[in-house]
C-alpha cells in the first residue's frame, strides 16, 4: 500500500476551453474588455486579462474562449460569468449555459523524500532521464493520461491531469512503480 500522507500537490495553473454557443463582434468586445490587445492581423483573438480572479481569456469570435492561469476550477466559471456579464451589456445574447472543458492542468508538488534519478531512470518503465539537458526524470501515465517531472529533491511537477482525482491517481501510480522497484521503502505494517 502506498503511503500519501507525505505528498503535497498545489495547483499552478488550470487551462479551459470554453464555448459561449453565441457568435461575438470582437470590435464591440474589445471596447469593454478593460486590460486587452486586439490586433487581428498578429492574431485573430482578444487577449483579455482579468484581475479578479487573476486569469488571461483568448476570445474568438466564434463565441469560444480558452482561459489560462487560473488556480481553480470556481475561478474558471467566475471569469467565464464576468465576461458573460459585460458581453450582455453590448448586446449579446446567450441561448444556454456556457460550456466548460478543463484541457489541462498544472501542479506542483513534493513527494517527501529524495530519489537517485539514474537509478530511477535505469528501473522505471515510460520516463526519459537526459541530465545534461533537463535536471529531471520524465515519468509518463497512460491512465490518468499524465506526464510527471521528478527531481531528485523529490518535488514534482504534473502536468497533462483533466482533474485534481487524476493528479492525485497520477502520482499514486508513480509511487506504486518506485516501491515496486525498490526505489522507495514499504511501510512496515506492526
Amino acid at each position: 500500500m502506498v503511503d500519501m500522507s507525505n505528498v503535497k500537490l498545489r495547483i499552478e495553473n488550470i487551462v479551459a476551453s470554453v464555448d459561449l454557443f453565441t457568435q461575438l463582434n470582437l470590435e464591440k468586445v474589445i471596447e469593454i474588455c478593460p486590460n486587452s490587445k486586439y490586433n487581428p492581423e498578429e492574431f485573430p483573438g482578444i487577449i483579455c486579462r482579468f484581475e479578479e480572479p487573476k486569469v488571461a481569456l483568448l476570445i474568438f469570435s466564434s463565441g469560444k474562449l480558452v482561459v489560462t492561469g487560473a488556480k481553480s476550477v470556481e475561478d474558471i466559471e467566475r471569469a467565464v460569468n464576468k465576461l458573460i456579464q459585460m458581453l450582455k451589456k453590448i448586446g449579446a445574447k446567450f441561448g444556454r449555459a456556457p460550456q466548460i472543458d478543463i484541457q489541462n492542468m498544472v501542479f506542483s508538488g513534493d513527494i517527501g523524500m529524495e530519489f537517485n534519478l539514474d537509478a530511477v531512470a535505469l528501473s522505471l518503465p515510460n520516463c526519459e532521464y537526459e541530465p545534461e539537458q533537463f535536471p529531471g526524470v520524465i515519468y509518463r501515465v497512460k491512465e490518468p493520461r499524465a506526464v510527471i517531472l521528478l527531481f531528485s529533491s523529490g518535488k514534482i511537477v504534473c502536468s497533462g491531469a483533466k482533474s485534481e482525482h487524476d493528479a492525485w491517481e497520477a502520482v499514486r501510480k508513480l509511487l506504486r512503480e518506485l516501491e515496486k522497484y525498490g526505489l522507495i521503502e514499504e511501510e512496515e505494517e506492526w
